[in-house]
């Protein structure tokens, strides 16, 4: 069941765009949520943090870099749970990690995602914590765009779940 605050968060933040658009696997759509406008939108951000931090219990969190870094924060504050960052490659400098934060062999975590699309950067944010000795069964988004990242996410076992669909953010319209 949709948020209806969320909703209206949302669309309060402009976050919810029509047009045509380029997504980020190469597709085209003819809306758009723009991830920057609602984690900019203190509004918007503090009821994300409050929703995940429902659903999160007292596991550890990860963001994806760059775009769920702010969720993963507020949620963080929210919940106090410690996070970790998960980087789309290896650093190529400093201690050149692909995992920001301390995370420790065995432990469990939850992944948080902005939009889902075909779910490929929240499967990649997966097996890198996997590879790094993380258990990762859950992933939580704002927004699925209902175009095959549950799909993708639940045949590499792990349980997908979002705040909003886009058929609940876009049911007004």
């Amino acid at each position: 069941m949709a948020d209806q605050a969320l909703i209206d968060a949302l669309q309060a933040a402009d976050a919810v765009r029509f047009g045509e658009f380029e997504l980020s696997h190469g597709g085209t759509s003819d809306y758009y949520v723009d991830k920057y406008l609602f984690e900019t939108d203190p509004s918007s951000l503090r009821l994300i943090a409050q929703a995940f931090a429902e659903r999160v219990g007292d596991t550890k969190l990860a963001g994806v870099a760059l775009g769920a870094v702010p969720l993963v924060a507020v949620t963080s504050v929210e919940s106090g749970n410690p996070y970790v960052i998960v980087r789309k490659a290896m650093k190529e400098y400093g201690t050149g990690n692909r995992i920001e934060g301390r995370l420790e062999e065995g432990e469990s975590v939850i992944v948080l995602e902005d939009i889902a699309t075909t779910g490929q950067s929240a499967l990649d944010a997966v097996e890198a914590l996997r590879s790094a000795g993380a258990v990762v069964e859950r992933v939580l988004v704002v927004v699925d765009r209902e175009e095959g990242a549950r799909e993708l996410l639940e045949s590499n076992d792990v349980t997908f779940e979002s705040l909003l669909t886009a058929t609940e953010l876009l049911a007004d319209r």
